[in-house]
C-alpha cells in the first residue's frame, strides 16, 4: 500500500551556520529540534519518536537517547541511524513507517554537529588500510567518480565549477549561508586543487550547525497552525561496496530511489519545481541529475553549464545555498529549504509557484542514497 501523501512535515527550522564556537554537537542538535517543535505548534509531550543522525565528530552510543533526555522526552522509539549523508532522508522515512505501524504519532527527526570549531580533524581522517597508498578522506574517492565522468562523458572544470557558482548564487540571498560572497568561474579555476579534478570550491564546506523537521499524518497535521507538507514519494538505493570493487564508478544509487520515488508520488522529472539535491562535491548534483531522469547520462555537465539551477534558472536547485555554500552539515538543511520553499517562507531567494520538491541525500563515497518528492 502507497504511503503517498499519508504523511506531513509539519515544522522545519535551522540552526546558526558557520563557525559558532563554544556549542556541542547535542547543544546543535537539542536547539533545532526544540525550533522545529516550536515551529510546528507543538510541545515535548506531543512527541513519541525521537530520530538522529550521529554527529561525525565522534560516535556515540545511545546519541538518540541521550538527545531525548536532553529535550525532556521520554520516547516511545528513540533511535539513531547511519546511512552517513542519506541518513536524513532515512529518518523521514523510518517515522512514517512507525507512524504507519501505530507504534508513534509524531517523530522529530534531527541532526547537529560541531566540526569547524569542534573536534579537528574530522573529515580529513585516512580510510583504514587505503591509507597507505594515499587514499586519504573522502575527496580522493569523489576525485576519482569525477575522473571517470570526466574520461567517460567529456565533462569538464568549467562545468563541475557552473554548481559551485549556481550555488553561491543562492547562498547570496541567504543570511543564514556560511559562506554568501558571490564567486565566478575564474575564482574556481584559480582555487587550489584538493585532488585532482577536485577544486578547493568543488567541495562542500566544513560548518557547525543543526537542523530539524518534524513527520506525523496528514490528518494530524491539517489541524497543526502551519500548511503542512506532505510527502508525495520515498526512495532508497545503496551501492554499497567500496569504490574499488564497483563496476561503474558513474551512477549513483539515486537511479533506483529516484524512480521508486517518482513511481509513489506518480509523477516524473518535468513535473518538479525546485530541486534540493546532496552536493557535497560539484560532481554529485551532476550525477544524481543524470540519474534521477532531467537529463541524459552524460549530459549533467551541459545542463547545469548555462546557469540552468540558478536563480535565474528554469530548474532552481539548492536554493539556500546547499552543502557548497550554505552549511556542509550532512543534508537535514536540505529538506528544511524544501519544506520552507514549499510554504514560501524564503524571502528573497523564494522560487515563484513553488508547489513540487526533490530532495536528495547521498553518503560515504557515493555508498548510500535517499530520495523524498514533497508538495505544498
Amino acid at each position: 500500500m502507497s504511503l503517498k501523501d499519508k504523511y506531513c512535515i509539519v515544522g522545519a527550522a535551522t540552526t546558526r551556520f558557520g563557525r559558532v564556537p563554544g556549542v556541542s554537537p547535542l547543544a546543535f542538535t537539542v536547539e533545532a529540534a526544540q525550533l522545529a517543535i516550536r515551529d510546528a505548534g507543538l510541545d515535548r509531550e506531543d512527541v513519541d519518536a525521537v530520530l538522529c543522525k550521529y554527529p561525525p565528530t565522534g560516535f556515540h552510543g545511545l546519541w538518540a537517547h541521550k538527545v531525548s533526555e536532553a529535550l525532556g522526552i521520554q520516547p516511545t522509539i528513540a533511535a539513531t541511524i547511519d546511512q552517513a549523508g542519506a541518513t536524513n532522508l532515512g529518518l523521514v522515512q523510518y517515522a512514517m513507517m512507525a507512524i504507519d505501524a501505530g507504534l508513534i504519532s509524531t517523530a522529530v527527526c534531527c541532526y547537529g554537529d560541531n566540526p569547524l570549531s569542534g573536534t579537528p580533524g574530522t573529515y580529513g581522517k585516512a580510510l583504514g588500510a587505503d591509507a597507505a597508498y594515499g587514499f586519504i578522506g573522502v575527496p580522493s574517492g569523489y576525485a576519482m567518480i569525477a575522473q571517470r565522468h570526466m574520461i567517460e562523458y567529456g565533462t569538464t572544470s568549467v562545468q563541475l565549477g557552473a554548481v559551485a557558482i549556481s550555488t553561491r548564487a543562492w547562498a547570496s540571498k541567504n543570511p543564514n549561508a556560511h559562506k554568501r560572497d558571490p564567486i565566478t568561474i575564474e575564482d574556481h579555476q584559480s582555487s587550489r586543487y584538493v585532488v585532482s579534478p577536485l577544486r578547493l570550491l568543488d567541495c562542500c564546506l566544513v560548518s557547525d550547525g543543526g537542523a530539524a523537521i518534524v513527520v506525523t499524518s496528514a490528518d494530524r497535521a491539517r489541524h497543526l497552525r502551519k500548511p503542512p507538507v506532505y510527502i508525495m514519494g520515498i526512495g532508497q538505493h545503496h551501492v554499497a561496496w567500496d569504490l574499488p570493487r564497483r563496476p561503474n564508478l558513474t551512477t549513483s544509487g539515486a537511479k533506483v530511489s529516484g524512480q521508486t520515488a517518482f513511481r509513489m508520488a506518480g509523477i516524473g522529472p518535468q513535473d518538479v519545481d525546485v530541486c534540493e539535491l546532496y552536493d557535497c562535491f560539484t560532481i554529485v548534483p551532476i550525477i544524481t541529475l543524470e540519474d534521477y531522469g532531467f537529463c541524459n547520462k552524460g549530459e549533467g555537465g551541459e545542463f547545469v553549464e548555462d546557469g540552468r539551477t540558478g536563480p535565474d534558472g528554469s530548474l532552481p536547485m539548492n536554493t539556500a545555498g546547499g552543502l557548497l555554500s550554505e552549511s556542509g552539515m550532512a543534508g537535514m538543511q536540505l529538506i528544511v529549504e524544501a519544506v520552507r520553499q514549499l510554504r514560501g517562507e524564503c524571502g528573497d531567494r523564494q522560487v515563484k509557484n513553488a508547489e513540487i520538491a526533490l530532495v536528495s541525500g547521498q553518503g560515504g563515497i557515493m555508498h548510500t542514497h535517499a530520495t523524498a518528492i514533497l508538495r505544498r
